[in-house]
């Protein structure tokens, strides 16, 4: 390259970097994608229907979301929808053509052979999930009272105490199972738990007496929010505690020997 086109060309390129250099950068506002509202669509426990047979879906008594943040929508609906109509399917196939048909849940219960596995999980689980939801309210009055709230100082010392040994019964409970708050016909309160399907109206399991209150420990029953942390779970179980329900089981069960013959 001749040196006059040599200094030419230099120069061309100094100019245009000194340019560039001098031009001013523009900050451009570059706008954020819009967020993305995800609305999850609960169904309606009152459509939830069992197939033909001696039981039916006793009506979930609040929506889905009503017992939030306790427990949330997207539990309830799994856990009413699935695994507690699948305990009631199953249970009407068992006993449709016998004798048990004519029989009411809890006179099945009490009569039940243990080694018949597959009606003592089925039985078991229909009535176990309807005394769970009917010990909840999105109405707590937070504790108890009346002839209940004596009966639990008498037993338990105080609320407190009451709470810690139902909190304790429920957080031990090695795997799948249940914590029960249960009556003898003399009214004297006791908190006992059972494994899987187990309850205290079966015989032969070393615990017996008439559930008042039922708290759920499957895990199904809480992991989709609380994953491990049962005790978080249990803790917000005492916020949605339909008193006035336990205390009407505690007052039907000692008016009678026999337990209450309806789950309310």
């Amino acid at each position: 390259m001749k040196p006059s086109l040599r200094i030419l060309t230099c120069f061309i390129t100094t100019l245009l970097i000194t340019s560039c250099n001098e031009k001013k950068l523009i900050e451009v506002q570059v706008p954020l994608p819009e967020e993305e509202v995800t609305t999850i669509q609960m169904g309606n426990p009152d459509d939830v229907i069992a197939n033909e047979g001696a039981f039916k879906m006793i009506p979930l008594p609040y929506s889905y979301d009503a017992l939030e943040p306790y427990i949330d929508a997207k539990t309830m609906e799994v856990h009413y929808s699935k695994h507690h109509l699948g305990y009631t399917n199953k249970l009407n196939e068992i006993i449709t053509g016998t004798d048990l048909e004519k029989m009411t849940i809890e006179e099945i219960l009490k009569s039940l052979d243990l080694e018949n596995v597959t009606l003592r999980n089925n039985a078991g689980g229909y009535y176990n999930h309807n005394l769970y939801w009917s010990s909840m309210s999105s109405k707590s009055t937070g504790e108890p009272t009346g002839s209940l709230n004596t009966a639990i100082k008498n037993d338990f010392g105080s609320f407190s105490g009451f709470k810690n040994q139902l909190t304790e019964t429920a957080n031990k409970q090695f795997g799948s199972g249940w914590a029960w708050v249960i009556t003898d016909k003399n009214g004297k309160l006791s908190i006992v738990g059972t494994a899987n399907q187990d309850n205290p109206l079966m015989p032969n399991l070393g615990v017996s007496g008439t559930p008042i209150l039922a708290l759920d420990v499957w895990e199904h029953a809480y992991y989709l929010k609380y994953q491990n942390k049962r005790n978080n779970y249990i803790e917000s179980f005492f916020k949605v505690i339909n008193w006035k329900s336990v205390q009407k089981r505690y007052d039907e069960a000692i008016k009678k020997e026999l337990p209450v013959q309806q789950v309310q």
